[in-house]
Order: structure tokens, then sequence, then C-alpha cells
């Protein structure tokens, strides 16, 4: 987005890739579910720029995907 010719940021995607030892699923669920609440970027643009997250966890022989955003 453009405002009075200057670039400004609307939204930011973080994404994640992640390699976990086996039994880890859990643990990674639950700070992946905090993100918003625990990063400096997401709560210094809090009402400004909306924030979202995917993670890809390689979990020793199995992968899954999970996706968050700012309300998670």
């Amino acid at each position: 987005m453009v405002r009075d010719r200057v670039p400004v940021l609307v939204a930011i995607r973080i994404a994640y890739e992640l390699q976990t030892p086996a039994g880890s699923r859990e643990v990674v669920e639950r700070a992946l579910s905090r993100h918003a609440s625990r990063c400096p970027t997401a709560m210094s643009l809090r009402g400004a720029v909306t924030v979202s997250w995917s993670a890809t966890v390689v979990e020793e022989g199995s992968t899954w995907t999970a996706e968050g955003d700012r309300d998670d």
C-alpha cells in the first residue's frame, strides 16, 4: 500500500520451517499458538499491521503444518 507516495507496511507473514525431536508436537504447538503475544514485532505493530504465520514442522519421521494470526 502507498500513502502520500510512501510505501506503508500493512501485513507481515512469517513462515517457520522447523525440525524437532520426536514427541515434541505438543510443545511446538503451544509455542506457535503464543506467537502473537510473545513476538516483539507482532506486539509493536498491533493495531497497525496484520501479522500472520505458518509453520512446517518436521518431527523425526513425520511432517505437519500449522497456521495462525494475531487472534489465535
